[in-house]
């Protein structure tokens, strides 16, 4: 889910970029620091909205560098338990897939797959029904639920099902052709 915050962070910038452009130095530098960056309390950051306040700076002793702390408002993506994502199949084996949905990476285990769907180890590696109507394989859409998040300091993994209704491919890029 997307969501809008206000997060703070020190920006350390170096003296040649004192002037009067200082403030576009330190929002550039913001969004390259932040931008597409994941934090396990509050999700991923998509994009930085704006910037609510910069503070004084204090000058580091011995190196020159002054620190800035910036208050500034973005979204962030966190996925939740229960959740319906729509994810894109990266990866098949016989274990299962993985899918991204944006920036998370989720695992669907082949035990969380219908029954009716079988591995299928031909030169592309896929999910096939017992009547052929139905592929899982690289590049084909998903629609996945959460059920359940581990969340690291840096990253969150997810595991998902489709043995649900209204769950599994949307499309398959093997259809077209």
């Amino acid at each position: 889910m997307f969501f809008h915050i206000i997060l703070e962070r020190n920006m350390q910038l170096h003296p040649r970029h004192f002037g009067p452009r200082l403030r576009d130095k330190l929002v550039s530098k913001l969004m390259k620091d932040v931008e597409g960056t994941c934090s396990g309390r509050h999700g991923f950051v998509v994009a930085i909205m704006g910037i609510e306040h910069v503070g004084k700076g204090l000058i580091r002793d011995g190196t020159g560098f002054v620190t800035f702390p910036v208050k500034y408002k973005c979204v962030v993506f966190r996925p939740f338990k229960g959740e319906i994502l729509e994810a894109v199949v990266t990866m098949v084996n016989k274990m299962g897939f993985f899918a991204e949905a944006g920036p998370v990476q989720v695992f669907v285990s082949n035990h969380l797959i219908p029954d009716d769907m079988e591995f299928q180890s031909a030169d592309t590696p896929n999910y096939t029904t017992s009547d052929n109507s139905v592929k899982i394989q690289k590049d084909s859409e998903v629609r996945l639920k959460i059920i359940g998040t581990r969340v690291d300091a840096t990253e969150i993994f997810c595991i998902g099902t489709i043995k649900d209704d209204f769950l599994g491919v949307i499309s398959d890029p093997g259809a077209a052709s």
